[in-house]
């Protein structure tokens, strides 16, 4: 007679560690959308693994609400080890990548601007030094987390606050007072300004930008720098730019009393596990002696 299988009757001898990693994905972030971003799947699928995993371990783990997935009480007994699980399946993943060679991919994680404006154009000339790598940049506002392998490699323009990073100072990136030709020769009471959205208030550029505006009025608010570029060149207004972007530009001038008005340095982070893989350790060195060469642009 064959038995049928049915969520009251577990199957945890079938499970996997791609099911635990959804069920601990899905509890992290709540929704099916948020998930499905994080890993680069559909959202269905992340609803018919959770289902899987249900039916194997003969456990409703969530709440299906309309807006959210929410743990059952069962979901929040497991849920603890399952993170368990994704521990130690991160640190095999890490450790494997310490073992690696010097082929394969390193994921590098950097300021998006910073990334396109900076990193790739001086890219080409270092190519013949990694042949068998291949580089793939990630350009986030976020910082990406080094311990889930969300990236091998990660540019910060703050020193990295995860514990256990191994982290170093590479670089200062100076900033500037930017116009386009003519803001700077208008009286300083008529300016108007170009200023960093509300998820960069707390920057240290909007903080000494915000302190200088001394009440005139912003004619334009962005998060992305690469905006704020193109609103400055624009004519839109003064502001404040790192010097890799604004220097050399023909379309804007430098201030020559606020040339640098602050500077910050730039860190390189990588978690000490991954640090080991020989194509990691390249990679890094190489950044290094770019942005070394390059200091006096940067700064």
């Amino acid at each position: 007679m064959t038995v049928q299988k049915s969520i009251s009757q577990p199957d945890a001898g079938t499970l996997d560690w791609d099911d635990i990693r959804y069920f601990v994905e899905l509890a992290r972030q709540g929704k099916l959308s948020a998930t499905a971003r994080v890993l680069r799947v559909e959202h269905s699928t992340v609803a018919r693994r959770i289902g899987m995993l249900e039916t194997r371990l003969g456990v409703r783990l969530f709440d299906r609400l309309p807006k959210n997935w929410i743990l059952t009480a069962e979901g929040e007994e497991l849920l603890a080890q399952a993170r368990r699980v994704e521990d130690e399946a991160l640190a095999f993943a890490r450790a494997g990548a310490g073992a690696s060679t010097l082929r394969g991919v390193v994921r590098l994680s950097a300021p998006p601007v910073f990334a396109s404006a900076f990193l790739v154009p001086r890219l080409a000339a270092l190519r013949a030094r990694w042949p068998a790598i291949a580089l793939e940049i990630i350009g986030e506002v976020r910082q990406a987390d080094l311990y889930r392998r969300e990236a091998d490699l990660a540019l910060r323009m703050a020193r990295p606050s995860q514990d256990g990073l191994a982290a170093r100072p590479l670089a200062q990136t100076g900033y500037g007072l930017y116009a386009a030709p003519g803001w700077f020769e208008r009286p300083a009471q008529e300016w108007e300004f170009i200023g960093h959205g509300e998820a960069m208030k707390d920057t240290p550029q909007q903080k000494w930008l915000a302190k200088f505006v001394a009440g005139r009025p912003y004619a334009f608010w962005t998060n992305d720098a690469a905006a704020m570029l193109a609103a400055c060149r624009a004519g839109l207004g003064v502001a404040v730019l790192p010097h890799f972007l604004g220097r050399g530009d023909p379309m804007l001038v430098l201030h020559p009393e606020h040339g640098q008005v602050l500077s910050r340095p730039l860190w390189l982070a990588v978690h000490p596990d991954v640090r080991r893989a020989p194509r990691v350790t390249l990679m890094a060195e190489l950044l290094a002696a770019m942005l070394q060469e390059h200091a006096a642009l940067l700064a």
